[in-house]
């Protein structure tokens, strides 16, 4: 299975073989799961309405601004399939606890953060935690769920996924408007006490299996894409001898990356992988997608910051977006919540 922006690098195989019978009710277990995934994403979103307050409070420039998302993406993608293998390891039900909590323990420290730099630090470890949760959250969908149930349940999850981005940026025009930016942040903490308290008593453990963490692909691959994503911010204000450095930084390290996986025992990214296209075309539709977070960012500033329109009427524009997902998933064949329509 490729690894998404909201999903899971772990397979479904390799998920049913280490797997076990739900605990509790499978409904209940469900529930957790796809809330604690609308979490994830939902994060990835509901900041962007609340980023002209954001700026004005706490003193961002116009382009370190952008690092209000970047510090969450950036370490949400590249510890996603280390947050994969370490659910693999270590036991999914305590390592989707762990990141459940870390996520909340963030979320408030970023609703109280005083100043740019401990918004942005506690940003990162939100990324952190998500990282840790979300590959976890799919893989206990394999170990619990069996047959149609599980083909519903990979529908919820789908569905979930695909529509908290937008639900987000609704729900951070709401919170901005009528509350404080900070409850774009503070939200997430009853959420993620919710999943942990029906997690605990609703999700079994899941058998270990063996292996070992490849934390130097981790580190390479994280490091890499940082430095190429700061040369894109920086293009218009920095110095060349400054972008060009970072620029071969970046490169070596994907490079080193890529050599990195090719001759360890356990590679996070296993470079068969690419060999397979239906997987590339996968991956490739994934970074379009992808591409939906960068548009919420621009949009929601000229919204705001051009047309002068409020958090809750910016959030509102985005209804029409949302819509539009929501049907389209319906109709499109092959969609996660969709079905293919009829041959006869």
């Amino acid at each position: 299975m490729a690894a998404s922006p909201s999903g899971a690098p772990t397979t479904i195989a390799a998920a049913e073989a280490t797997g076990s019978a739900p605990r509790g009710r499978p409904a209940l277990l469900l529930t957790a799961i796809a809330v604690s995934q609308l979490m994830v994403v939902l994060d990835a979103s509901v900041v962007n309405i609340a980023l002209p307050d954001i700026r004005f409070d706490l003193g961002f420039s116009p382009t370190g601004l952008s690092w209000v998302l970047n510090a969450y993406t950036l370490t949400f993608g590249g510890l996603l399939l280390l947050g994969g293998r370490a659910g693999d390891i270590l036991g999914r039900r305590r390592v989707f606890l762990a990141g459940v909590w870390l996520f909340t323990l963030a979320s408030l420290l970023a609703g109280l953060a005083p100043n740019a730099g401990a918004l942005v630090a506690a940003r990162a470890l939100q990324g952190v935690g998500a990282a840790v949760a979300s590959p976890t959250a799919l893989a206990l969908i394999a170990t619990n769920f069996a047959g149609p149930a599980r083909a519903r349940a990979i529908g919820v999850y789908g569905a979930v996924s695909g529509a908290g981005g937008v639900v987000g940026m609704i729900l951070g025009g709401v919170l901005t408007e009528w509350a404080s930016w900070c409850w774009t942040m503070f939200v997430n903490v009853p959420i993620g006490v919710f999943v942990a308290a029906l997690a605990t008593v609703h999700i079994r453990e899941s058998d270990r299996a063996g292996g070992r963490f490849d934390v130097t692909g981790a580190l390479l691959s994280t490091l890499g894409v940082t430095a190429l994503t700061y040369v894109l911010i920086r293009s218009s204000s920095g110095s060349w001898p400054e972008l060009l450095t970072l620029t071969v930084v970046g490169v070596l390290l994907l490079v080193a990356f890529v050599a990195v996986e090719r001759r360890t025992e356990a590679p996070l990214t296993p470079l068969a992988l690419f060999r397979n296209r239906n997987r590339v075309s996968a991956n490739l539709l994934l970074l379009l997608g992808g591409s939906i977070f960068a548009i919420f960012f621009f949009v929601t500033q000229f919204l705001q910051n051009i047309l002068r329109l409020t958090p809750f009427q910016a959030g509102l524009a985005f209804v029409p977006w949302g819509i539009g997902i929501f049907a389209f998933s319906h109709w499109c064949p092959g969609c996660p919540n969709g079905s293919a329509p009829n041959p006869s």
